[in-house]
């Protein structure tokens, strides 16, 4: 497995999340955002190496007042509210669907939802708006007091005017698919429950 030092994974082993205590395949070309950047503990970021893609885990609490069939969604409007996608039609569901326990790794959860939907968001706070599909896969876990989600942010239309527009040259990576988010959610594995306090 690779370890949460390498800077680039290659898609197809697992990778070791929170210091060992989860792990999953993330997607190949993957950056870990920690090592340019300062993350919080409760998150693992990455980033396409050549695209405004992103993945982030993240342990949360477990929001006990909303039921699970609604969960995704409050946590939806949650990412929404982060991203500043606030407004008549910033933030959109399309749609909210549960993921069958018994194709996923993680056991634990006694729910699992997959969650797709758009957000117009601006990059470093400027005026110009980019649309994102959204894709939450959220993992409940009222046991461990925790909710675990997992956000594929994959923009599909950039404004000229965004920071986004400029194309990175080099070698360029595939770009992330639903497939390589769905096999992130189905892969997701924990290995050591201690990390939930």
């Amino acid at each position: 497995m690779e370890r949460s030092g390498s800077h680039v994974t290659n898609g197809t082993e697992p990778r070791f999340l929170f210091g060992g205590a989860l792990c999953a395949v993330i997607p190949p070309g993957a950056c870990d955002v920690s090592q340019l950047r300062e993350i919080p503990d409760n998150q693992e970021v990455f980033a396409h190496s050549n695209t405004d893609q992103s993945l982030i885990v993240e342990l949360l609490e477990y929001q006990g007042h909303v039921k699970d069939s609604t969960a995704a969604r409050y946590h939806f409007e949650d990412v929404a509210s982060s991203n500043e996608a606030v407004g008549p039609g910033a933030a959109q569901v399309k749609g909210v669907t549960p993921l069958p326990r018994e194709q996923l790794a993680i056991q634990e959860c006694s729910s699992a939802w997959l969650l797709s939907g758009t957000q117009l968001v601006s990059k470093f706070s400027e005026e110009a708006k980019n649309t994102l599909d959204i894709h939450l896969g959220l993992f409940r876990l009222p046991q461990f007091s925790t909710d675990i989600l997992v956000t594929f942010n994959n923009p599909v239309k950039i404004s000229t005017l965004s920071s986004s527009a400029t194309a990175s040259a080099g070698e360029t990576m595939p770009t992330w698919t639903e497939q390589d988010f769905q096999q992130l959610l189905w892969s997701l594995k924990i290995l050591d429950a201690g990390v939930f306090g």
